[in-house]
């Protein structure tokens, strides 16, 4: 790694959100390149905090942070305007039209926000942190979203019918038998959220 970057001018280690699978090699990583780690606040191994709109000078270009909350409440993505592209951490995947939005109250409010501020970027690629690269960000934009308001209307329709149901009810509303197995966590989580999205929508 250290020989591959011997020629940089500028040698950063950029970081999306404080996540084990994105985070954990991070401090070893800027021994063996001599360089700082930048990125949110709350991020143990950071050195050089990022904040929505500051600006990192590369080879190739300038990269602006964006916050992008909802992953988790530090996300932040990296718009590379020389190329109109987006590094998306965790924001989108590469496959399929979901993410991991379950980690905190108010989670779901921020990711669809998230993904309307993305959308005024005018993107023609987006390079997420798994799977390849997102060659139609607008059509990917659109997925990720109607997946997730679909969720939540489910949620809704199911509250409005049986309001003291339980989440673990929900989850064999929302998902049937289609959740896979050992995903049962993960989705009594994800209801969870979407459960508190819901009723902080009714009681506003």
């Amino acid at each position: 790694m250290a020989l591959a970057v011997r020629d940089a001018h500028h040698k950063k280690i950029i970081l999306t959100h404080g996540h084990s699978d994105h985070a954990e090699s991070a401090s070893s990583l800027s021994v063996a390149i001599d360089s700082e780690v930048w990125g949110p606040a709350g991020v143990e191994c950071v050195s050089h905090i990022l904040a929505d709109g500051d600006e990192i000078t590369t080879d190739d270009g300038n990269l602006i942070a964006v916050g992008t909350p909802g992953h988790t409440p530090e996300h932040l993505s990296f718009y590379w305007e020389a190329q109109r592209a987006l590094f998306a951490g965790d924001h989108l995947l590469g496959k399929g039209d979901t993410t991991w939005v379950a980690d905190y109250p108010g989670c779901i409010s921020d990711y669809l926000n998230s993904i309307d501020r993305l959308r005024m970027l005018r993107l023609s690629v987006i390079y997420p942190a798994h799977g390849p690269p997102i060659e139609n960000p607008t059509e990917a934009l659109s997925r990720f979203e109607s997946h997730r308001l679909a969720r939540i209307q489910q949620v809704e329709e199911a509250l409005e019918h049986h309001p003291s149901m339980a989440t673990e009810e929900l989850v064999g509303f929302v998902y049937g038998d289609t959740l896979p197995t050992g995903m049962e966590r993960a989705a009594l989580k994800s209801l969870e959220a979407l459960r508190e999205h819901v009723q902080t929508l009714r009681e506003a």
